[in-house]
């Protein structure tokens, strides 16, 4: 837990803590709300960490499914980021990644390469199936994890905890917000 000390030292307490209203994804063909153990973990963690769990679905690792929900809580204002968890592998039923390649309109690559550098160090060269990502749509925040628990506690705890909370230091997901959807407005003369 060193990194996560680290992180807790990048905190600024002079700074508002501002909550994020974040909706949940599972992709699973056989899970349903009873049975989503990593769905009820990231939901456990949000609420814990003082965001708002704005929405909770699950969908069939069906592409088209995925991406109109994804496009649906893109569109709408009350949600600021979506988090998924599974179908980030490489089988033929994993199509996350390509369900979110359809609305993002910026990826954010660094978030993938954070994601298998962590997990890296905890279960070695099995991280490379992972197809975990990150990028922007509308103003919205989306991130896809794998479908394990244990992913779900990675991404959470060692990234998406800190990058959407408003008083880390140096930088992070929060702050930007307000001008993710920049290029949408008019230009002004």
């Amino acid at each position: 837990m060193v990194g996560n000390m680290d992180a807790m030292s990048r905190l600024d307490p002079t700074r508002p803590f501002l909550p994020v209203r974040i909706a949940v994804l599972t992709v699973s063909d056989t899970r349903v709300l009873e049975t989503d153990t990593s769905g009820a973990l990231l939901v456990q963690r949000i609420a814990a960490a003082g965001h708002h769990l704005a929405d909770r679905a699950i969908e069939p690792d069906d592409a088209d499914r995925i991406a109109a929900r994804l496009a649906g809580w893109i569109a709408d204002p009350a949600i600021d980021a979506v988090i998924s968890t599974g179908g980030t592998g490489v089988t033929g039923r994993d199509v996350t990644p390509e369900a979110f390649e359809r609305v993002l309109e910026k990826r954010i690559e660094g978030f993938g390469e954070l994601f298998r550098m962590l997990s890296y160090q905890k279960i070695g060269t099995s991280t490379i199936q992972s197809r975990a990502l990150a990028g922007v749509a509308n103003g919205t925040y989306l991130f896809a994890l794998p479908g394990s628990s244990g992913a779900v506690k990675d991404g959470w705890d060692d990234i998406l905890v800190w990058q959407l909370d408003s008083r880390h230091r140096p930088c992070n997901f929060v702050e930007l917000m307000p001008r993710l959807r920049e290029h949408l407005e008019p230009a002004h003369d």
